[in-house]
């Protein structure tokens, strides 16, 4: 659409382009302390249902955009609180009725991302190339304001956790519930592990989005189309629901916290050796370059989905379960904030180049 005339992106550089989707994805996770708060006192339900009727309504408003700082308001700002207000008490409460198996539980929670993207994208893009994008928000309206709220009906406190919780805000007014943050206390903070898992966080989140964002504007670079592009988009996704199963069931085994750090590491060395290459060599060795792409898109998906499934698990290990109201808002702020700075920078790296023809002008955007 950037090359449409009269497209209300047209002429847009990725970066101002890329600033919707990473407002989205970082602010779902900055209000999470507030998040937190509102589902530790009230019942969970009402703030999944306050995220899928305001996810209708930011798609509805960006079906009236009409020039791109529109969409940045509506599907970055708007779109990134209701997204909040439905995955933060899905990924902070469901841990809580599961022990034993609990990275597995997470594994299959957490995989409906990458399921809903599977379908998604060439959904999407099949639709929009039928009826238009502005139309294609409507339907997406609807439908995500159905499912949300029909499947936020049955989200709720395991019961001594919410019996512990109930305790805890007898002390509590309304008024005062929908402000007062939960936050760990200052012994908490001077501790090693809190330290180091918040700097993990920070260093972890500035990386995660950028190959997400970028997938389809770096195929094209290596001459595949905008539907190839979403195949890939899919393909990277159908990896990301496998993945979290799979080091789900396996740090159950091996301990969580390890195979957390175990997928970081390999995710990391994947980047800097099948990606970092594949812009290399792009403009001399196209096929060769696509194989290794191809290589990275599917081994990025399997092992980084780990950071997202398990993130509260490994919150849970570290602090334990009645810690997840004040660690959950504190660390998913983090998770948002990195976010926040780290794919808008990686953008930046891309541009003034041809992006959508030259693999080399993305060397630097995959080194930050």
């Amino acid at each position: 659409m950037v090359l449409q005339e009269g497209s209300p992106f047209t002429g847009a550089s990725s970066a101002t382009i890329d600033l919707i989707g990473t407002l989205s994805a970082s602010l779902m996770t900055i209000t999470a302390p507030f998040v937190m708060a509102w589902v530790k006192y009230f019942k969970p339900q009402y703030g999944l249902w306050a995220g899928g009727i305001l996810f209708g309504v930011a798609s509805v408003l960006a079906n009236f955009g009409k020039v791109l700082w529109h969409f940045q308001l509506a599907q970055g700002l708007l779109l990134g609180i209701a997204t909040g207000l439905s995955l933060v008490p899905s990924m902070t409460i469901a841990p809580t009725w599961f022990e034993k198996r609990r990275g597995l539980a997470m594994g299959f929670i957490s995989a409906g991302t990458g399921i809903g993207g599977l379908v998604w994208a060439p959904t999407i893009s099949a639709c929009i190339e039928n009826i238009g994008f502005r139309n294609t928000l409507r339907l997406t309206a609807c439908l995500a304001t159905t499912i949300i709220c029909i499947s936020g009906s049955f989200l709720d406190w395991e019961p001594s956790m919410a019996n512990h919780l109930a305790a805890k805000n007898e002390a509590l007014s309304p008024v005062t519930a929908l402000f007062k943050i939960p936050l760990p206390d200052w012994q908490t903070v001077k501790q090693p592990k809190f330290i180091l898992q918040a700097a993990s966080t920070i260093f972890q989140s500035t990386a995660y989005y950028t190959p997400v964002f970028f997938t389809v504007l770096y195929a094209k670079s290596l001459g595949y189309d905008e539907r190839e592009g979403a195949n890939l988009t899919a393909l990277s996704n159908a990896c990301n629901a496998v993945g979290k199963i799979a080091v789900g069931f396996i740090s159950d085994r091996v301990r969580r916290l390890n195979s957390f750090f175990l997928t970081t590491l390999l995710t990391a060395i994947f980047s800097l050796g099948l990606w970092v290459p594949s812009t290399l060599i792009g403009t001399v060795n196209e096929p060769t370059a696509k194989n290794l792409f191809i290589s990275f898109t599917v081994l990025y998906g399997l092992f980084a989905s780990a950071s997202i499934s398990l993130f509260p698990v490994a919150l849970i290990e570290l602090f334990g379960v009645k810690e997840i109201p004040r660690m959950g808002g504190v660390f998913y702020m983090l998770h948002g904030l990195a976010t926040l700075v780290g794919t808008p920078v990686a953008g930046v790296l891309v541009q003034g180049h041809d992006v959508l023809r030259d693999a080399n002008s993305y060397t630097t955007n995959q080194f930050w």
